[in-house]
């Protein structure tokens, strides 16, 4: 185990794979570690200590400044999510119209609250300031390796049904 990062091998290559063409492309073109750290996100579904630091490795950027980077942005996740993950609108048009009671029956359904994981990994709860779904206020997105769905006009009563549907089909 690495004593300065906590990782358990300096040896990625096995590791990081698919990673690899990503470096290839834009680890050597300055300006690119947003792109690189979107990429690892979209591939391990999250940026993990051991991925920051093979990325380091392979272009030259200090783990701090990349983990500072990934840390600043809000885009960027530190922790691995569920299958499903509820990207529930906080935005005005949203707020105004419910969107705290839809948050309440999401947490009290899944007993979850915002940023974390259900315990079986099905679902994740994130608040976003917006979807850009003004018209469908209040409105949540669920994103998953299918694809996204939004759902629009929840209630309480709602969104308890969509959450359950998803489970019964997951």
């Amino acid at each position: 185990m690495c004593e300065k990062c906590g990782s358990q091998d300096q040896n990625y290559t096995a590791d990081f794979k698919e990673l690899a063409p990503v470096l290839e492309k834009y680890g050597k073109v300055p300006g690119s570690l947003i792109t690189i750290l979107q990429k690892a996100q979209d591939i391990y579904g999250y940026l993990s200590i051991d991925a920051i630091n093979y990325i380091s490795q392979q272009t030259g950027i200090k783990p701090a400044k990349i983990y500072g980077v990934a840390t600043f942005y809000a885009q960027f996740r530190l922790q691995p999510i569920g299958k499903y993950l509820i990207m529930l609108c906080k935005g005005t048009a949203c707020h105004v119209n419910g969107a705290d009671l839809i948050e309440e029956a999401i947490c009290e359904y899944l007993n979850i609250h915002d940023g974390e994981t259900t315990e079986d990994g099905l679902f994740t709860l994130n608040n976003v300031a917006c979807l850009g779904c003004c018209s469908l206020a209040p409105v949540m997105m669920v994103k998953s390796a299918d694809g996204d769905e939004t759902y629009g006009n929840l209630t309480k009563d709602s969104v308890k049904k969509v959450l359950a549907d998803i489970q019964a089909r997951a």
